[in-house]
């Protein structure tokens, strides 16, 4: 077996594997998050600015309040579980394909395995506020400036990381080459968290957030396979295949919701990917959902405080079309399909690069 038959056949494996692990740990988690009620007393009744939120009540006031949060806990739980009994694995067998299995390396997983640890626990703090009407967030969470600071911080610690420890500091432009950025690296590599940590509100329809964060994901494993960055790759087919075990669940009717636990894990890991495989220039394109999602948010308030009037019946857009009378599976399963389109088209650009 040559060594890329079998980095082919690793990445395949760790991700049937994580989607297997997810499955098997979903079923508890349901019913543990059912048993505890976590779940919104009551739909969202204020916009971002006060204002009534009279279309997203609407939409959402059966919904948010029978349904759990807390499901994007088997997404980082199952990488946490089998990126480390690989780990295990490797160092207690003599047998080299189960050693080859391993894909913690410090080079290409630690940071993203970080990132995806800590701040999905300051998302499932959030979703334990929110559900106990706890914080000054609207309908209860984590005060907004604070969970930008903790944003902040863990995108300091992933650019020291970057800067101090892996001496990166330059960016890639297809098909022109590599500019050096010296200090402003760091403060690029901050921007650009916070500006997927903002896209998280691409949640909010059942199997939504999980089938355009697979295309996403799916996508950066692909480019960091072609680079040569077999456990980065690894790590992004394993949060790939977590994502599908969460869809089977996610789907119409959903059992559970992804949560900030989920969302802000995904987002910020996103961003490290990004840069790890230094492909911030079509990251905005792979994940041109996300930026479509944050940006119809930004238009809105814009249009409200400068024009008075407002551009969509509801932010994010999906909800828009969900007050236009299209089903919440269409508006699903279309934008399923602009994310895959985009995550192929960026992907191709990065990769003629």
């Amino acid at each position: 077996m040559t060594l890329f038959t079998f980095s082919v056949v690793k990445i395949f494996l760790i991700s049937s594997f994580t989607a297997i692990i997810a499955i098997f740990l979903a079923p508890f988690l349901i019913k543990f998050l059912y048993k505890i009620k976590f779940w919104k007393k009551e739909a969202r009744t204020k916009t971002i600015t006060g204002e009534e939120a009279e279309v997203f009540y609407s939409l959402h006031k059966d919904r948010e309040v029978s349904v759990p949060r807390g499901g994007g806990l088997i997404i980082w739980c199952s990488v946490l579980i089998v990126i480390f009994l690989f780990y295990l694995i490797s160092k207690f067998s003599d047998i080299w394909w189960l050693k080859s299995l391993n894909f913690l390396s410090r080079g290409e997983t630690w940071l993203p395995l970080f990132t995806l640890i800590t701040a999905s626990l300051v998302g499932l703090t959030d979703d334990i506020l929110q559900v106990f009407g706890k914080g000054k967030y609207i309908a209860g969470g984590m005060a907004f400036k604070r969970r930008m600071l903790m944003v902040i911080l863990i995108g300091a610690i992933g650019a020291w990381w970057f800067y101090s420890k892996l001496g990166w500091d330059s960016m890639h432009i297809p098909l022109v080459g590599d500019f050096s950025l010296g200090i402003w690296y760091v403060l690029l590599f901050i921007i650009t968290m916070l500006a997927c940590w903002s896209s998280g509100v691409v949640d909010g329809i059942d199997g939504l957030a999980g089938g355009v964060f697979a295309s996403i994901f799916g996508a950066f494993a692909v480019i960091a396979f072609s680079q040569g960055k077999v456990d980065l790759a690894a790590f992004c087919i394993a949060i790939t295949g977590t994502l599908f075990a969460f869809l089977w669940f996610n789907i119409p009717p959903a059992k559970f919701y992804m949560g900030e636990t989920g969302i802000l894990g995904l987002t910020t890991t996103l961003a490290v990917v990004a840069f790890l495989t230094n492909s911030l220039i079509v990251l905005p394109i792979i994940g041109g959902l996300l930026v479509i999602e944050s940006g119809s948010v930004i238009l809105q308030l814009l249009s409200k405080k400068f024009r008075k009037k407002k551009i969509w019946l509801c932010t994010p857009i999906h909800h828009h079309f969900e007050a236009k009378g299209w089903l919440p599976y269409k508006v699903t399963m279309r934008f399923w399909i602009i994310g895959i389109v985009l995550a192929i088209i960026g992907t191709a650009i990065r990769l003629l690069g």
